[in-house]
C-alpha cells in the first residue's frame, strides 16, 4: 500500500503504512461489513470450590421470578462498621491535571473494533471508523461562559477528560466529553439524549450538575471527586487485603441499587470507576450509562470486565456481574482475565485467595455464572450476601463473633425443641431454621395464620385450604410441604415439584426438599441440596448449618466439622452448631477440641446448662480413647457447678463414676487421693462407695424392673467388706 494515492477528495499525499502523509487519515477501507463476532462460551468445564463442590446449573424456562425482602443490608458506612479503613486524604485539584495530555501508542485503540492504532488521528484500517487521540479543549478555554478549562485529567472511553473550574459557584468541576464529532447538531441531540442524568442523586454517585454544548462537542459538568481511583490503589498496592475490597464493593452497591431502581444500568464498571475519597466511595464516570429499556442506545464495556451476554443489551445481572469480576480483580490476579477467563473465574485449587475464602468464592461464582438466571438477580440481593460473607470473614480473622439477623431465615430452633431434660443432642433435621414467610405473597396472612398452629394435622388442612384458596401462592405450598414431611414423603414432593415448575430458580424448593431428604435418612442427596443453597446464599448461616448437619449424618466429619466450626464463630447464637462441632470432633477422638467448642455456648443461651452436662459427657466419654485423671477431675467439676436436681444429677455422677471406677481397676490410671471426683479420692474403695450411693439415688427414683436393676447394680458395685 506504501507509495499509494490518497483518494480522499483533494487530498494530494500519498499513504504510507496505511496512513497518508498529508492529511495523516487512514486508507478508505474497501468493505465495511465486518461479521459478527461469536459469542464466548462462559463455562468450559464446572468450577469447583475448595470442598469440592461445583454449583446446580438450572434450564432456563423462562423468565425467574425475583423474591423481595422488607429488609436491606445495612450500608451506611464503609465496611458496614465491621472493619476500619484509613482515609484518604483528598487531592488538590490541579495536582490532577497530566503535563502532557497524550495517550501513549500502546492504549491506542479503535473504539469501535478495539484494532490496535498507532497515529494520533485518523481512520481505523480495519473498520474505517473515525479517531481522535488530541485533546480539543485546552487550559484557559471557557465553556458555555462558565467553566474555564484547567486541563486534561485522564482519557475514557467517549475521549477526553478535563478538569475545569466554575466561574459563576467558585468551585472545581470535571468536563466529560459526550460526542467528538463535525457536526454540531449531533453534539446537541447527544446532549439533549444525556438529559436524564440530571435526576441520579446519590452519595455515592458523582454529582451531575450540567450538560452543555461546545461546537462539535457534548459535554456532561459533573462533580470533582479528590481522591484515588480503585484502580491506582490496586495498582500501588498489589492485591488488597480481602476483606478492604469487599468493603469497598458492598458499599458501592447501593449506587447500584439507586440506578437500577431508576430504571438505569451502569454498563461499564471496572475499578477505574471507583473513586476512595476520605471515609467514602463513589461511581465517578457515567459516561455509559443507559436506560434498561432503551433498545438503540450505545452499549459500553471493558473486555474482561463486561458479561458474555451483554453485547445483547446490558441489564441489572450484567451490571452486577461486572461488579463481582471488579472484585475479583481487587483481591487476586487471575492468569488469563482477558482470555481463557474472560467469563470465569479459576477453581480454588488454582487459587490461594479461593481456597481459603469458601462462602466468598461461591458469592463470586454465583454472581459471575454462565447463564443470568443463574445470577444473583438484585444489587440488593447482591449486598446483603456479600455483607453476609464480610461478616463471617471478620470473625474468623478477628475470632470475634459478628452476629447479626438474616433477612431470610428465623433464628436457631435448638432452643425451641429440646425439653428441659439432659438427653444427649443428636443431629435432626428439626434443628433448620425456617425461611421468614415472603410478605408479598397471595397467600401470606392464610399462610401465617396456618403456620401458627400447633397441632400438625390441623395445620396441614389449615394450609391444604390455603394453596386451593391462593393458586397463585408459593408460600403455602412449601408450607404445606414443610408439614407433611414425616407424613407424607409422596406429597411434599409433589408440593415442591409444582414449585420448582414455577420458578426452578427459588432456593427454597431445595431448602425444604433437604428437610425431607434427612428426614428419611437420604443424608447424602441432603448434603447435594443445602449445598447448592450455600451456592444460592453464600452471605446466610443457615445454609452452612443445614450442610454441617446433613454432612454430619452422612459421616462426612471433615465437611460437618468445617461448617459447624464457620457458623458457631460467626454467630454463636446458634448453639446447634456448637453441639454439632463437639459432637464431629468426639467422634474424631479430639476430646479437647470437642470440649472447647461446647465451651462457645453463651451463658445466655437457655442451653448452656445443658452444654455443661455434654462437657462432662464428652471428658468422660470412651468410645475414642480412655480419659485421664485430668479429665475425670474437669467432668467433676463440670457436674458439681452445675444447678441440676434429680435423676439428671445421678445419671451423671453414674456415669463419672463408673468411668473413673473402670480406669482405676483396670490400672489405666494409678489410684490417688490427691484427686477428688465428685468428692471421692480417685481410690477404688471410695470411688465404689460413691458409685453405689449414686445407683441407689436412681432406684429411690425409679419403678419396678428398673429399681430392681439399679438396686442389684447397687450391691454389685458396692465396696468389698468382711460383714
Amino acid at each position: 500500500m506504501n507509495g499509494e494515492r490518497c483518494t480522499r477528495n483533494h487530498c494530494t499525499g500519498t499513504l504510507e503504512d496505511g496512513y497518508c502523509d498529508v492529511c495523516g487519515l487512514a486508507a478508505i477501507a474497501t468493505s465495511r461489513n465486518p461479521q459478527p463476532s461469536a459469542r464466548v462460551t462462559a463455562r468450559s468445564a464446572p468450577v469447583t470450590t475448595g470442598t469440592g463442590s461445583s454449583p446446580l446449573t438450572r434450564a432456563s424456562k423462562g423468565s425467574r421470578r425475583t423474591h423481595s425482602t422488607s429488609a436491606r443490608s445495612t450500608r451506611r458506612q464503609l465496611g458496614a462498621g465491621l472493619i476500619s479503613i484509613p482515609e484518604l486524604p483528598s487531592t488538590e485539584p490541579e495536582k490532577a491535571i497530566l503535563i502532557e495530555a497524550k495517550v501513549p501508542e500502546n492504549k491506542r485503540a479503535c473504539g469501535n473494533c478495539n484494532n490496535p492504532l498507532k497515529r494520533e488521528k485518523g481512520f481505523c484500517s480495519k473498520c474505517g471508523q473515525k479517531y481522535s487521540f488530541i485533546a480539543t479543549l485546552q487550559p484557559g478555554d471557557v465553556i458555555a461562559g462558565q467553566y474555564e478549562v484547567k486541563g486534561a485529567i485522564a482519557y475514557g472511553g467517549l475521549g477526553w477528560i478535563y478538569l475545569g473550574f466554575d466561574k459563576t459557584l467558585s468551585r472545581y468541576v470535571v468536563l466529560k466529553g459526550l460526542l467528538n464529532s463535525e457536526d454540531a447538531a449531533s453534539a446537541a441531540v447527544a446532549v439533549a439524549e444525556r438529559q436524564f442524568l440530571a435526576v441520579v442523586k446519590h452519595p455515592n454517585i458523582v454529582g451531575i450538575y450540567n450538560f452543555v454544548n461546545h461546537g462539535t462537542e457534548g459535554f456532561i459538568i459533573m462533580e470533582y471527586v479528590g481522591g484515588q481511583t480503585l484502580k491506582d490503589i490496586r495498582k500501588q498496592r498489589g492485591v488488597l487485603p480481602v476483606t478492604e475490597a469487599i468493603a469497598y464493593i458492598h458499599r458501592i452497591l447501593s449506587a447500584f441499587a439507586y440506578l437500577h431502581q431508576l430504571g438505569l444500568v451502569y454498563c461499564d464498571f471496572k475499578p477505574d470507576n471507583v473513586m476512595l475519597e476520605g471515609g467514602d466511595v463513589k461511581l465517578i464516570d457515567l459516561g455509559g450509562v443507559r436506560r434498561i429499556d432503551d433498545p438503540s442506545g450505545d452499549i459500553y464495556g471493558t473486555v474482561g470486565y463486561t458479561a458474555p451476554e451483554a453485547g445483547e443489551g446490558p441489564t441489572i445481572v450484567s451490571d452486577l456481574f461486572t461488579v463481582a469480576r471488579t472484585l475479583a480483580v481487587l483481591i487476586t490476579n487471575i492468569k488469563g482475565f482477558s482470555k481463557e477467563h474472560l467469563f470465569t473465574l479459576p477453581n480454588a485449587d488454582e487459587d490461594p485467595i479461593f481456597a481459603q475464602h469458601e462462602s466468598l468464592y461461591r458469592f463470586l461464582i454465583k454472581a459471575t455464572a454462565e447463564n443470568p438466571d443463574d445470577r444473583l438477580q438484585t444489587a440488593d440481593e447482591m449486598a446483603d450476601q456479600l455483607l453476609g460473607v464480610l461478616r463471617e470473614m471478620v470473625a474468623l480473622e478477628t475470632n470475634v463473633p459478628r452476629p447479626t439477623s438474616s433477612n431470610l431465615f428465623n433464628g436457631d430452633r435448638l432452643a425451641l425443641m429440646n425439653s428441659s431434660d439432659s438427653a444427649p443432642i443428636n443431629a435432626s433435621y428439626d434443628q433448620l431454621p425456617i425461611p421468614l414467610l415472603d410478605a408479598t405473597d397471595s397467600g401470606f396472612d392464610a399462610v401465617m395464620n396456618a403456620s401458627a398452629i400447633a397441632d400438625n394435622s390441623h395445620r396441614i388442612e389449615n394450609l391444604s385450604q390455603a394453596v386451593k384458596q391462593f393458586p397463585t401462592s408459593t408460600e403455602a405450598l412449601l408450607r404445606l410441604a414443610n408439614s407433611l414431611i414425616g407424613v407424607n414423603y409422596a406429597h411434599a414432593e409433589n408440593c415442591l415439584a409444582e414449585v420448582e415448575a414455577k420458578d426452578p430458580w427459588d432456593w427454597r424448593l431445595l431448602w425444604y426438599r433437604g428437610r425431607s431428604l434427612m428426614a428419611q435418612g437420604k443424608f447424602k442427596e441432603a448434603q447435594a441440596a443445602f449445598d447448592q443453597v450455600y451456592f444460592d446464599l453464600p452471605g446466610e448461616l443457615a445454609p452452612k448449618l443445614a450442610l454441617a448437619l446433613s454432612a454430619e449424618q452422612a459421616k462426612n466429619y471433615p465437611l460437618a466439622i468445617k461448617m459447624y466450626d464457620l457458623v458457631s464463630r460467626t454467630d454463636p447464637s446458634y448453639v446447634s452448631a456448637a453441639f454439632g462441632l463437639a459432637r464431629c470432633l468426639s467422634a474424631r477422638g479430639d476430646r479437647k477440641e470437642a470440649v472447647a467448642a461446647l465451651e462457645r455456648v453463651p451463658q445466655s443461651s437457655s442451653l448452656f446448662t445443658r452444654s455443661r452436662v455434654e462437657v462432662a459427657r464428652t471428658l468422660v466419654n470412651r468410645d475414642r480413647s480412655a480419659p485421664g485423671a485430668q479429665e475425670l477431675r474437669a467432668a467433676s467439676v463440670a457436674i458439681e457447678a452445675l444447678t441440676l436436681d434429680g435423676v439428671e444429677r445421678h445419671r451423671l455422677t453414674q456415669q463419672v463414676l463408673e468411668t473413673a471406677l473402670h480406669l482405676v481397676t483396670t490400672k489405666a490410671i494409678p489410684p490417688t487421693s490427691a484427686i477428688a471426683i465428685l468428692g471421692q479420692p480417685l481410690e477404688e474403695p471410695k470411688i465404689r462407695k460413691g458409685l453405689e450411693k449414686a445407683l441407689r439415688n436412681l432406684a429411690h427414683l425409679a419403678t419396678g424392673d428398673e429399681k430392681i436393676r439399679l438396686v442389684d447394680e447397687a450391691n454389685r458395685v458396692r465396696p468389698r467388706s468382711l460383714f
